[in-house]
């Protein structure tokens, strides 16, 4: 119960300040890591929670779902046709290198085996749509941007999966996580796939049904029920519930674009406030001892990870693309590592390879230090945009949603 009251007061502050939040370098997402840090063991003792509590894998896992759904519904098939090469330069090529770049430092600087090093690379290479929203979400930042950072932060989690399950096997695991053949992680993929993608167009088809049909003040909850049906059946199959949540929502907006109206605003608000729950989770798992178990070549490496080898590997995928110069060096710099790579951290941590503890905390301390800079920068970042959008001659502005072009 002290979780839970920490969370309400950690939320009314947040809702108190979030005018605040949305003009300054203020952020929301860090008030809930360091309520969570402040009432863990580390400091007032008044939870208890360790990585090896349920509630931690639970909360990254729902925060990652519900975001993934949420954000599947900005992304508009027509504009992916047409702009399809800039995501997948990102995934194919960009996700890569910064893979192998991470796997350099941390074998170097670390110490740790080539084959750790790779598993670490392959934790933190996806960016987190739940902070890659943050960008995402805000209609001053242009679209063709949105677009990326979307598509790429909603793929790459299910395509690094694959790649850590494989990696710990190889590591030694001892956990039944990583026993999966490559055939049954392609199986989870594949379900995960086809069970987003063909369980809205059912609920949409049953809504067409004359005798069926929601009530104008229910219909938000047509998009969350089926987020729920999902949710469930994936976890009872095994498939994969993020790649399934991201194509959800995409297929939803395709097939029912009065649906997504209606849910957006609630779709929008839980994806907050499962945020905003697992960052507290999270947050209580931050204790001095974690930090201090890392390296000073540890600390030297997460710098590196978000400085440099994230902005250089999706600089050089981006490499004679149409973007602007000042739009590329937003794409670099926004790749926040989050809640895959807590849940994929998890994985190595319960999989009992040799050097595991080691690497989840510098794959921890990664994270909470992607989080201050990147939930931090957000707003600046938007910023710069809308100052274009208010300085520029009227004829070259864009035209504002709903107006017609």
């Amino acid at each position: 119960m002290v979780l839970v009251a920490v969370f309400g007061v950690a939320l009314l502050v947040a809702v108190l300040l979030s005018g605040l939040a949305a003009r300054t370098v203020l952020s929301t997402s860090l008030l809930f890591l360091l309520g969570g840090a402040l009432v863990s063991d580390g400091f007032l003792g008044l939870v208890h929670i360790t990585a090896d509590s349920e509630i931690v894998a639970v909360t990254a896992d729902l925060a990652l779902f519900a975001v993934l759904f949420t954000d599947g519904m900005h992304v508009s098939f027509p504009k992916l046709r047409e702009n399809w090469k800039n995501p997948a330069r990102a995934l194919g090529l960009g996700m890569p290198l910064a893979m192998v770049g991470m796997a350099l430092i941390t074998h170097y600087l670390v110490g740790l085996d080539w084959t750790t090093s790779f598993l670490v690379g392959a934790v933190l290479a996806p960016t987190d749509p739940v902070f890659a929203s943050a960008i995402v979400g805000r209609k001053e930042v242009p679209a063709k941007l949105r677009q990326l950072l979307n598509v790429e932060s909603g793929i790459n989690d299910g395509l690094a999966l694959p790649v850590v399950l494989i990696l710990i096997a190889a590591a030694g695991p001892t956990s039944s996580h990583a026993e999966a053949s490559l055939g049954m992680i392609s199986l989870e993929l594949a379900l995960g796939l086809a069970f987003g993608i063909v369980l809205p167009l059912a609920v949409t088809a049953l809504v067409r049904f004359r005798l069926l049909g929601a009530e104008p003040k229910l219909q938000p909850l047509l998009p969350l029920a089926t987020g729920i049906i999902l949710y469930g059946l994936c976890h009872l199959t095994h498939a994969n519930p993020y790649l399934a949540a991201f194509s959800a929502g995409a297929v939803f907006t395709a097939a029912s674009p009065e649906a997504k109206t209606a849910f957006e605003p609630l779709g929008e608000a839980l994806a907050e406030l499962a945020k905003f729950a697992a960052l507290l989770v999270f947050g209580a798992l931050l204790t001095p001892q974690l930090f201090g178990d890392l390296s000073l070549g540890g600390y030297v490496a997460v710098v590196l990870a978000i400085v440099l080898i994230r902005p250089a590997s999706l600089l050089l995928s981006l490499i004679g693309t149409g973007f602007e110069r000042r739009q590329k060096l937003v794409a670099a710099w926004f790749g926040p590592k989050g809640f895959a790579s807590v849940v994929y951290g998890l994985l190595v941590l319960q999989a009992g390879i040799p050097q595991g503890e080691q690497a989840y905390t510098l794959i921890a301390v990664c994270i909470a230090f992607s989080i201050i800079a990147h939930s931090s920068t957000d707003v600046p970042i938007a910023r710069l945009f809308h100052v274009d959008e208010d300085t520029a001659p009227a004829a070259h502005r864009p035209v504002p949603a709903g107006q017609a072009v």
